[in-house]
Order: structure tokens, then C-alpha cells, then sequence
């Protein structure tokens, strides 16, 4: 009796370790390391959104317009973009370019970009009326801020983040000028909208009149802020012709210059308890990724978020453009930052 009733107790004692065992690898899978926070672990914190494609427009040649509807759909503010996952699994980001007061639909222009990385046809040839699309909620680091008086410059489908600019900037009662240009009338969306703002608006087809003169810039008068989105050459030329720097405000859809040289560094990964060299001439996801195959990446471009990571030490290099300064507190994207000195640890 006594020799069963201990069994029992050694049986009862091992279903007990073995539940919390079970719990406790659960709580860290790498277990025995220490268990660490919820990483970021190459996700956007940000829920995902569903959509419905309710119109799918052409406002120009080789533009798609389309409208989103759900009931779902958060508030935004002009400058806001979203991130789209295109049915490959691509991530992209196009700004919206609709109402911010039409709740519950998005609106969103995407150019055709023949020799670009393959996301813009994708979406030309597969994202149709009535299929549904995953978003992630907006994010604006493009934001219009107040002022007196504004000056707007666009270029090419640079115009969709500005288009509901003018329509705030309107309504507060702001004077504003706006020079949009493009490789050529046809190519150039949303000009019936636009010509409802009269000589407010100067648009400027460069194979008919060549490139915009951007010398009257430096004549705006004190107070006025400078929205421009378009190719990196237009913004840097715009950048030189306002006097003041801190008056301009980009929004770019390609990555700027690298700051500055690319060094070597080493990069701990604090969970799978691995350390990889980082050569000046590879990014960090590449190194990452030769022992860690499966982490996730996507535009690779630093906008999508998909390769944001936890850093646990060191500091960064941030070279993106979409983390917020909260963000970059404590994470970075794999894909573009860099270690700033010899050595990062990352939640991996």
C-alpha cells in the first residue's frame, strides 16, 4: 500500500514539473535564458486593418487610384501614410490622399514604377474592386504643422500627400502657393482637382517648360513653412533654395544618402544566444539573416517597419524613415540602422 501510494506521489510530482516546466518555456522559449519582454520580433506593434477596394480609378497615365472602405478605419491626419500588404506579402507604404473627414474610407494613388522592386505592379495587376486588403494603421511623420502661410511643392505622385494639405491649410484660413510638377500632363494625377484652387496653383509639365525655377523660395515671406514631396533631386534642390532649414518639411518614398560612412560592428543576439560580424559593406538584416534564415523583412528600404527589432544595448545609427523618436528609443530596423559604435544587443 505504502509502495502505491508513493508512485502515485512521484507520478503526481513529475505531471507538476512537467506542467510548470511547460509554462515556464512557454514564458521564454529559449529557456533557460532569461525571459525577456514581448520583442518586437520583426512585426509591427500596430494591429492590421481590414479593408474593402470599393473603386479603382486611373487619374492619370500610369496611376492607380483606389478607395478603401471598412468600419474599422482610424482617423488621420494630412501627411499620414498607411502600410499596405500586397497579396505576395510585400509591405508598402502610400500616403492617403483622400478626405481625413470622410470616416471610414481611405483613399490611395499608386505610381507604376516599371524597373522598381516589384510592389507598384503587383498592385496594378492584382489589387482589383471588391478584393480586400490588409492596412496597418496611419502613421505621420509628414505632419502640417500651423503657420501664416505655406509654400507646397510636389512632384510627380509626390502630389498625394499634399492634396489634403491644401484642403486644411484652406480651411485655417492660411495663404499658400503650390508648384506641382511632372514629366508631363498625362502623367500628372489629380489636376481637375487641383485647378479648383485657381492661380493658387502652378503646374509645371517639364516637356513643355523644362524644370520649375525654385529661386522665388528664397523670397517667401518670414513664418512661411515648405511642404515637398517628390524625387530626392527636387527636395534636395528645394532643400538649397529655402534660406532657412528648419522652415522644410520632406516626405520621401526613397531612402536619403546614407549619413555617413558605414563602419564594422558586432551584434549580439541576446535570445538565440549568438554573436554575428556586421562588415561595413552589408546591412545588419543581412547579417542577421545568415544565422537567423526565418527573421522577416520586407521592403528593405527602412518605410515598411516588418525588420523592426528590439535593442536591448548599444546605440544606434538610425537611417530610417519611419521609426518616431519613442521608437528609436529603444528599436530599430534591421534592414538601413547601424550600430553608432562597436556593438549592439538585440532582442533576437
Amino acid at each position: 500500500m505504502r509502495r502505491a501510494l508513493a508512485v502515485t506521489a512521484v507520478a503526481g510530482a513529475a505531471w507538476a514539473t512537467r506542467r510548470a516546466l511547460k509554462r515556464r518555456i512557454g514564458r521564454s522559449p529559449l529557456w533557460p535564458l532569461p525571459a525577456l519582454e514581448t520583442p518586437v520580433s520583426g512585426h509591427s506593434p500596430r494591429r492590421a486593418l481590414r479593408a474593402l477596394i470599393v473603386s479603382r480609378t486611373q487619374p492619370a497615365e500610369g496611376v492607380l487610384q483606389l478607395t478603401l472602405e471598412s468600419t474599422d478605419l482610424p482617423a488621420w491626419t494630412p501627411g499620414a501614410h498607411v502600410d499596405v500588404t500586397l497579396p505576395s506579402g510585400l509591405v508598402r507604404q502610400y500616403s492617403l490622399c483622400g478626405d481625413p473627414a470622410d470616416g471610414g474610407r481611405y483613399t490611395i494613388a499608386i505610381r507604376l514604377v516599371e524597373d522598381g522592386r516589384g510592389g507598384s505592379r503587383e498592385a496594378h495587376d492584382q489589387l482589383v474592386e471588391g478584393a480586400e486588403l490588409e492596412l496597418r494603421p496611419p502613421r505621420n511623420r509628414f505632419e502640417l504643422l500651423p503657420a501664416p502661410s505655406y509654400v507646397f511643392v510636389a512632384g510627380g505622385i509626390g502630389i498625394t500627400p499634399i492634396l489634403p494639405m491644401l484642403r486644411a491649410a484652406t480651411a485655417a484660413g492660411a495663404d499658400w502657393t503650390l508648384l506641382y510638377g511632372g514629366r508631363s500632363l498625362d502623367s500628372m494625377p489629380f489636376l481637375d482637382d487641383l485647378a479648383a484652387y485657381g492661380d493658387r496653383v502652378t503646374v509645371h509639365p517639364e516637356d513643355e517648360v523644362g524644370l520649375p525655377d525654385l529661386a522665388p523660395l528664397a523670397e517667401a515671406a518670414p513664418g512661411t513653412l515648405v511642404y515637398c514631396c517628390g524625387p530626392e533631386p527636387l527636395m534636395l534642390a528645394v532643400t538649397a533654395a529655402v534660406p532657412d532649414p528648419a522652415a522644410v518639411h520632406l516626405e520621401r518614398f526613397a531612402p536619403a544618402a546614407a549619413p555617413g560612412p558605414a563602419n564594422p560592428f558586432t551584434v549580439e543576439l541576446r535570445r538565440s544566444g549568438r554573436v554575428v560580424e556586421v562588415a561595413a559593406d552589408e546591412t545588419t538584416l543581412a547579417a542577421v539573416r545568415r544565422e537567423l534564415p526565418a527573421t522577416p523583412y520586407s521592403c528593405e528600404q527602412g518605410f515598411c517597419g516588418t525588420c523592426q527589432h528590439r535593442v536591448l544595448a548599444g546605440a544606434v545609427d538610425h537611417r530610417d524613415e519611419l521609426l518616431t523618436d519613442a521608437e528609436r528609443a529603444d528599436s530599430m530596423l534591421l534592414c538601413v540602422s547601424r550600430a553608432k559604435g562597436d556593438r549592439l544587443v538585440l532582442d533576437l
